[in-house]
C-alpha cells in the first residue's frame, strides 16, 4: 500500500467521522498488515475493491488514518536502551516546551499528563550513559523545565500500533471494584501535544 499522509489534525478522543463496523474491520486488519493490497483488503473485509479504495480514501481524509510505515524492533536497529522522562515544567513555559520537544530527535513519544508530573516522553538511546546525557545534558537545561526524573525501561511487555473500540472489554457490570481512580485536572495550557512535523 503506498504511503499515504494527511494533514488533518484531530482532538485527542475525538473523531470527526461516524465509523462502521466496515471501517473497524479495515482498521484492524491494517493494524496488522498495512501493505496489504486493496484487493486482499476487500476480500478480507467483505466488500468490493472499489469500496474498500474508498474507504481508505475516506479515513485518511477525515484523519482517522493518519498515515502507513513500517514498524522496526528498536533493539535490533541498534536502540537497545529505552527511558520514561517525566519533567516538570514551568507553568508560563508550555507553548516554547512544546516545541522544544518537538526538536528533540532521541524523543519517540511525549505526552501532557495530570498528576505529580507534567509531561512524560519515552526515549531512546544505543546505551544507559546515552541517556544519561540526554536527560542531564539537554532535557534538563531548557529552560521551561523545572524538575526531571527519568526511569530505564527493563522489559516492553505490550506494544501494539493502535487499539479500537472494539478491542476494550466491557467492565461496565463488574460487581467488585477494588478501589476509584483518583483524576488530578491539568493546569491551563496542558494540552495534548501537536504532532510532529
Amino acid at each position: 500500500m503506498s504511503q499515504i499522509r494527511s494533514s488533518t489534525g484531530g482532538s485527542p478522543g475525538r473523531s470527526a467521522r461516524t465509523l462502521d463496523d466496515v471501517d473497524y474491520g479495515i482498521l484492524a486488519v491494517l493494524r496488522t498488515d498495512g501493505r496489504i493490497s486493496m484487493a486482499a483488503l476487500a476480500a478480507r473485509v467483505g466488500i468490493s475493491r472499489a469500496n474498500a479504495y474508498a474507504r481508505v480514501e475516506a479515513l485518511v481524509a477525515a484523519g482517522v488514518i493518519t498515515g502507513f510505515s513500517a514498524r522496526i524492533d528498536p533493539a535490533r536497529a541498534g536502540l537497545a536502551i529505552a527511558a520514561l522522562v517525566f519533567v516538570t515544567v514551568h507553568p508560563q513555559t508550555w507553548p516554547s516546551f512544546r516545541q522544544s520537544v518537538l526538536q528533540l530527535p532521541d524523543v519517540e513519544y511525549c505526552a501532557i499528563t495530570t498528576g505529580e508530573h507534567d509531561a512524560m516522553m519515552l526515549v531512546r538511546s544505543t546505551d544507559v550513559s546515552a541517556v544519561h546525557d540526554f536527560v542531564t545534558g539537554v532535557v534538563s537545561v531548557l529552560p521551561q523545565v523545572r524538575t526531571v526524573v527519568s526511569v530505564v525501561v527493563l522489559d516492553e511487555v505490550a506494544r501494539v500500533p493502535y487499539l479500537l473500540p472494539g478491542d476494550i472489554p466491557d467492565r461496565s457490570s463488574a460487581q467488585a471494584r477494588l478501589g476509584m481512580t483518583r483524576w488530578t485536572p491539568a493546569a491551563s495550557g496542558r494540552d495534548s501535544m501537536p504532532p510532529r512535523p
